[in-house]
């Protein structure tokens, strides 16, 4: 792993910035509602919490996720759903999970982003599994575990896999891109 502080000044303020787009691109998003499902919208916001949580680790994306999810849904549907918002910071966490078996050399390139490719779709399996199967064993409006798989689930982790695999690499590149830049004027 990195030698990468959980709580530095810099993961403190990543997890505010984060947590501020993610709650204010998915108010934004949550009016794209997939038809045939149940509150599940389009939301190429993900990629948020997932590039938070690739380029400054686990914690903060698990933050920017699950903070932002829960501002985002008290807005847009006036309730908090704990396992949705643990879901949604599961997204962050897994990219995040990168920093432990990529070198800081490689974490933005090739093989890097490959891994943030890779990461961005399990993120979005796990993480939305977490949520629909948890409103099944719950019984938080699911009755069935099919009415989880094909209503929530499915649908769910479809587009933000896709939408993560796409958004999230071009967001790690335009971070190194500009960092390289930032360092090179230093």
């Amino acid at each position: 792993m990195s030698e990468r502080r959980v709580l530095s000044t810099t993961s403190v303020v990543a997890m505010a910035i984060g947590t501020a787009l993610y709650a204010a691109f998915n108010v934004f998003f949550n009016v794209l509602q997939l038809p045939g499902t149940q509150l599940v919208t389009l939301r190429p916001s993900v990629a948020i919490p997932m590039f938070f949580g690739y380029a400054f680790g686990p914690v903060v994306g698990f933050v920017s996720g699950f903070l932002g999810n829960v501002i985002s849904d008290a807005i847009s549907w006036g309730g908090f759903w704990w396992n949705w918002d643990v879901g949604n910071g599961l997204l962050g966490l897994i990219p995040g999970l990168a920093s432990y078996f990529i070198s800081k050399e490689d974490i933005f390139r090739r093989r890097g982003y490959f891994a943030c490719v890779v990461l961005a779709v399990l993120a979005s399996v796990i993480g939305m599994g977490f949520a629909a199967y948890t409103d099944y064993l719950f019984g938080y409006g699911i009755s069935t575990i099919e009415e989880a798989t094909y209503a929530l689930f499915i649908p769910a982790a479809v587009t933000d896999a896709v939408n993560g695999a796409i958004i999230t690499p071009i967001l790690v590149a335009a971070y190194a891109s500009a960092a390289r830049g930032r360092a090179r004027r230093v």
